[in-house]
């Protein structure tokens, strides 16, 4: 690679048989439109290697967000709590419904909604709590549910960034009630567009594969436990069709490996950086003891606002493409209309001017990954 040349922030990839599986797809199996042959696969996947008792893949982490909501029965009014440093798409889902989310600050270290002021955020209208497990990084999921079981709350795993991350030996999206993973092609594993919802509580799993089938009762006919399939509940057309499933099964079969190479240039990173850290130029992601991260996100957090525009702006200058990441719900248009904030917010609107987000990809090679830590020595030098 020259010196001169971009280092994207994510590379989408083909790591094994992608593109025989959607052949075979079309020509062998003669199925592309949802709930085929591997459609299952990826589910029967998911459920032995997360040790979930039922997944359903979905056209996106957002959709199975959606069927979280409904499953929920959140209704006008019915508050959900949740941090407001995450993607439109946790608040959304409940907003559809009528829904109100309550935003709550983060911890300064995982960035993971902080779990101590989860009590405060009570209210009699609480239905439900949403941790998102921010970069990978476990949230205090163990304190939350506590929190959740006696207030009697759903607890909705945003998983969406946490795929074959684990916390005390479990992985993350199967502790809640539900949880919603994304094979977005931003993510680990990647399939375009892609997601799952992981049902970990029987008795929302019946209703959900209605819901998922667009209401019916479609998926009970296909395995011959009804005679003819008709409308049963409200849903939608949440599956994704055999060619996104045939895509993303290849990669599943790979999952393990991808998350190694990810892993790799993660801790590269974090061995090329952490002196800036030990001097306080920057601060790196937290390293939780019992717990096993994913690759998912490499970020650094800048002292001040101003020299994290300058090394944004130096690093992109050189086709080294970093970027930010979330403006705060809670400080959007939308956010402000549909939803509230609990006190000031003062972390998350700190970390949210002071976070930049360095390329991370799988095949990224070991030249690029010196490159981008050498540009940031380079500055604060």
């Amino acid at each position: 690679m020259s010196k001169d040349s971009r280092i994207p922030y994510n590379r989408p990839f083909i790591v094994g048989k992608e593109l025989e599986y959607i052949s075979q797809a079309v020509m062998e199996h003669g199925h592309i439109s949802g709930n085929g042959p591997f459609t299952k696969k990826c589910q029967t996947w998911l459920e032995q290697n997360l040790g979930c008792p039922k997944a359903l893949l979905t056209h996106s982490c957002t959709a199975a967000l959606e069927m979280a909501a409904i499953l929920c029965d959140i209704q006008p009014g019915d508050e959900v709590i949740m941090p407001s440093f995450t993607f439109v798409s946790t608040a959304n889902a409940f907003v559809l419904r009528g829904g109100v989310p309550v935003f709550v600050d983060i911890r300064a270290d995982t960035l993971n909604l902080d779990e101590r002021l989860l009590e405060s955020a009570l209210t009699s209208k609480t239905r439900a709590v949403v941790p998102v497990h921010y970069a990978g990084i476990p949230c205090a999921i163990d304190e939350i549910l506590e929190i959740a079981e006696n207030n009697k709350l759903w607890v909705i795993e945003d998983a969406a960034q946490a795929y074959l991350s684990r916390y005390k030996g479990r992985s993350l999206g199967t502790l809640g009630h539900l949880g919603c993973l994304s094979f977005h092609e931003t993510k680990n594993i990647i399939s375009g567009e892609g997601g799952a919802l992981l049902i970990n509580d029987e008795r929302l799993m019946e209703r959900a594969e209605i819901i998922w089938e667009k209401g019916t009762d479609r998926s009970q006919f296909l395995r011959g436990e009804v005679d003819k399939y008709s409308w049963q509940d409200i849903g939608s057309s949440y599956l994704p069709s055999e060619l996104v499933s045939a895509f993303l099964y290849a990669q599943l079969e790979k999952a393990a490996f991808i998350i190694s190479k990810r892993s790799k240039v993660f801790f590269n990173y974090y061995e090329g950086l952490k002196d800036l850290q030990d001097k306080g130029c920057i601060r790196l992601p937290c390293l939780q003891e019992g717990t096993d991260g994913n690759g998912h996100i490499f970020f650094i957090v800048a002292s001040k606002a101003e020299e994290c525009r300058r090394l944004m702006q130096q690093l992109n200058d050189q086709n080294i493409n970093v970027i930010p990441h979330y403006v705060p719900l809670h400080s959007s248009k939308a956010g402000i209309k549909y939803g509230r904030k609990l006190g000031n917010m003062n972390v998350t609107n700190d970390i949210s001017q002071r976070l930049i987000r360095l390329p991370l990809f799988y095949g990224m090679e070991d030249n690029e990954v010196e490159r981008v830590t050498q540009a940031i020595r380079k500055f604060f030098s």
